[in-house]
């Protein structure tokens, strides 16, 4: 669209970009609405009137997941802040150092490296999903959490190195070089004071990190096995019954494992933001 058009669908159409706003905001407001209306209703309400807002409130949906006696809740959540955190922190270190010598070096062999890289993004997940078991099986790594990591490592660190090149070319040289007259090596230079200056890429791919890995539900119940596989994601999908589902455990079990997310989003919300402008501009 050039700019004769866009100016005049702004003038002649006013109400187009608040109408659009609105039909995307209800569109995905709709989904957190269902939850928070149903988990705060009787299961008996939730199957007659879903979309009605409760009219007695009650807690009881969230006291039943949290108290269960299965433990469910608390296992998947434990089991997920773990593969969450570990895999978080690896992916990161490794796609910060990767893509720092990446966009540092001149070599061709590290812009075919990232070209290769970047080729690992077009392919989707479910389809290497089968080849890393068998690698995991042969090196004694299947079912064990060191080779969810590493599974993890392999899906993300391109995306994590893809980000992370990008912003160490914004980074003057001037402050390496000045760094290796005081006598700094190249891996204290880069810990010292590159990494400090990518925050919002380390914020942007840590919330795309743990959105991802949170609501994974495929990859641990198969690498880590039905039994130490329950997470979150795989604890909603045992919350629904095979003859008979109770509506308002269900609601209540989706609510509360979004609550992680959410927090890590508006935690690091400044400099997600700050991330991706900083990203579009380059």
């Amino acid at each position: 669209m050039n700019l004769r058009t866009r100016r005049w669908s702004d003038d002649r159409i006013p109400w187009l970009r608040p109408v659009l706003s609105l039909a995307c905001a209800t569109l995905y407001a709709t989904p957190l609405y269902l939850v928070v209306a149903n988990v705060l209703k009787p299961n008996r309400d939730i199957a007659t009137e879903p979309w009605t807002l409760p009219t007695h409130p009650t807690l009881a949906n969230l006291r039943q997941v949290i108290s269960g006696p299965d433990h469910l809740f608390w296992s998947g959540l434990l089991n997920s802040l773990q593969i969450t955190v570990i895999s978080m922190v690896a992916v990161t270190v490794t796609s910060a150092m990767l893509g720092y010598a990446i966009a540092r070096s001149r070599h061709i062999g590290a812009r075919l490296l990232l070209v290769f890289l970047l080729a690992g993004l077009m392919v989707p997940g479910v389809v290497i999903l089968n080849p890393m078991v068998e690698i995991l099986r042969t090196v004694g790594l299947m079912n064990t959490l060191p080779g969810l990591v590493l599974c993890n490592m392999g899906y993300y660190v391109p995306f994590g190195v893809f980000l992370f090149a990008g912003f160490v070319r914004s980074v003057p040289l001037e402050l390496e070089e000045a760094a290796a007259i005081d006598g700094a090596g190249r891996f204290r230079t880069f810990w010292l004071v590159v990494f400090p200056l990518l925050r919002p890429a380390t914020a942007s791919v840590t919330i795309f990190l743990g959105v991802y890995l949170w609501s994974d539900f495929l990859t641990p119940l198969i690498i880590l096995g039905p039994e130490s596989g329950t997470t979150v994601t795989v604890g909603v999908y045992r919350a629904v019954g095979m003859h008979s589902t109770d509506y308002g455990q269900l609601f209540a079990f989706m609510l509360l494992a979004s609550l992680p997310v959410l927090i890590l989003f508006l935690a690091f919300q400044r400099h997600f933001v700050k991330g991706l402008t900083s990203g579009a501009s380059k």
